[in-house]
């Protein structure tokens, strides 16, 4: 079980699990809590924050530092006192097809944590967010469900449109075609197929969006279409493109900033309502 804090009364990261009906099989995931939340009978926002390809319920815990930016942010005042969840999903790219994943985040994830929890139960008290796979994950759930999520932010999502590069694991994982990849299946699930379906709904779902600019998969061009999309769409969003490849040097430095603009309209804590 992975555990640390930075004291008796600071934040914690703990590992934990749900029985996950869509998955027919426990769910791992990780799960940080801010200072003073055992006993401060607050009700707090809450993120959802994604993993890559190949990654675990770990990655931001150890490889993103997520504590200790999420601590400094809070202690700074830039971002309020929140929940993270982090979710393992190995290669399924959060989708139905390897397992049920995108049924199982809200099918299961949510209910479970928002039962566990005290966390906000409405849109203005619930982010989601993710790297490469994990940002391809989290604008398909805001586009999905935009009345679910106040913001989103993609740290370099693989979001390839309309060509996966050869170098992707997309081709290779099991999920966008079972035995070879299958570029209709990819083309049905990417977001460009969500489009009109979220512009439809006529909500605003503001998105950080960010690449290196040496990114191995050129996702700097991805990232930058989308940026256009959203703009001609008047939906808000912010581009960032930082030095750096497709690596942990990029989203550990930036989830930071990511966080500062998700937070800008989000649910400060409020006091539990009695029963």
């Amino acid at each position: 079980m992975l555990a640390c804090s930075l004291g008796a009364s600071a934040s914690s990261v703990v590992s934990a699990s749900l029985p996950s009906k869509e998955l027919a099989r426990d769910w791992t995931y990780t799960v940080y809590l801010p200072t003073g939340y055992e006993t401060s009978g607050l009700n707090y926002p809450v993120l959802y924050l994604l993993h890559g390809n190949g990654g675990n319920e770990n990655d931001w815990a150890v490889q993103g530092h997520i504590q200790a930016t999420t601590d400094a942010l809070i202690a700074s005042g830039e971002i309020p006192p929140t929940i993270i969840i982090m979710p393992a999903a190995g290669t399924t790219w959060y989708v139905d097809r390897k397992e049920r994943m995108e049924s199982a985040f809200f099918n299961d994830m949510m209910p479970a944590v928002e039962s566990k929890y005290r966390t906000i139960k409405e849109r203005n008290g619930r982010l989601v967010a993710g790297l490469s796979m994990g940002g391809y994950g989290a604008l398909r759930f805001a586009l999905l469900k935009p009345e679910l999520f106040q913001a989103a932010a993609l740290l370099s999502p693989a979001i390839y449109d309309p060509v996966v590069p050869e170098t992707s694991s997309a081709r290779r994982v099991g999920v966008f075609g079972e035995n070879t990849y299958d570029p209709a299946i990819w083309t049905a699930l990417n977001y460009p197929n969500l489009w009109d379906k979220f512009l439809a709904k006529k909500m605003t779902v503001p998105m950080y969006i960010n690449s290196g600019d040496d990114d191995d998969f050129n996702i700097e061009m991805e990232v930058t279409r989308l940026y256009e999309r959203l703009r001609a769409a008047k939906q808000p969003a912010e581009l960032r493109i930082v030095n750096g490849t497709h690596e942990w040097a990029v989203w550990e430095s930036t989830i930071g900033d990511a966080m500062k603009y998700m937070y800008r309209t989000v649910s400060r804590p409020v006091m539990v309502s009695p029963k």
